[in-house]
């Protein structure tokens, strides 16, 4: 079952693995979920490289491990991190996948949520460009709020308590997606 929503028309393959119809850049840092694991966590981040600065390739960079530290300082600092996400949603709406659904992404690192730890084990990344003080952008709201609509529908478990921010699974280590995201706005958005 291909599972579709209106305007824009994203879905999701029948294998739960992959959207059609966005940009694709597989990132190694992905594995096996663990053998029975159920999806039910959505996780929303924010990133920008370097630090609020937007647009060009450094996110690709960064999720595929290819980097150029001399391109700016703060490269240097972050050089050696396997990170990935399953989406980024760009400041004009548009989408890139990196890791298919089906498997573990690397984005939450050391976390806990509702007392279960390794929530990259049972969770959907979704990284806004953007940063923890400026506001993101309207484009990006509309676009996670369908993406987040389609995914629910394929993944049940995943209901609006388990929506979270970076911050909420890794408090005191993260702070993305920041005070500037507005999770009401957000939630306003959705349709599930």
């Amino acid at each position: 079952m291909v599972l579709k929503l209106n305007s824009p028309n994203y879905e999701i393959d029948e294998e739960g693995a992959w959207l059609a119809d966005v940009r694709k850049v597989q990132s190694p840092n992905c594995d096996e979920r663990p053998v029975g694991t159920e999806i039910d966590l959505l996780v929303i981040h924010g990133i920008s490289l370097p630090p609020r600065q937007y647009g060009g390739q450094y996110i690709d960079d960064l999720f595929t491990n290819s980097l150029d530290v001399n391109v700016h300082p703060y490269f240097a600092e972050i050089q050696d991190l396997r990170v990935s996400s399953h989406l980024l949603i760009e400041r004009d709406g548009s989408v890139t996948q990196y890791v298919p659904f089906s498997k573990r992404a690397w984005h939450a690192g050391i976390s806990e949520f509702d007392g279960r730890e390794q929530c990259n084990d049972y969770s959907i990344g979704i990284e806004l460009e953007g940063s923890d003080d400026e506001a993101y952008c309207d484009e990006q709201y509309r676009t996670l709020a369908v993406l987040t609509d389609i995914i629910r529908q394929r993944w049940n478990r995943i209901t609006k308590d388990r929506i979270v921010g970076h911050c909420e699974i890794a408090p005191g280590r993260k702070t993305d997606p920041g005070p500037a995201f507005d999770k009401d706005y957000y939630f306003s958005l959705l349709k599930l």
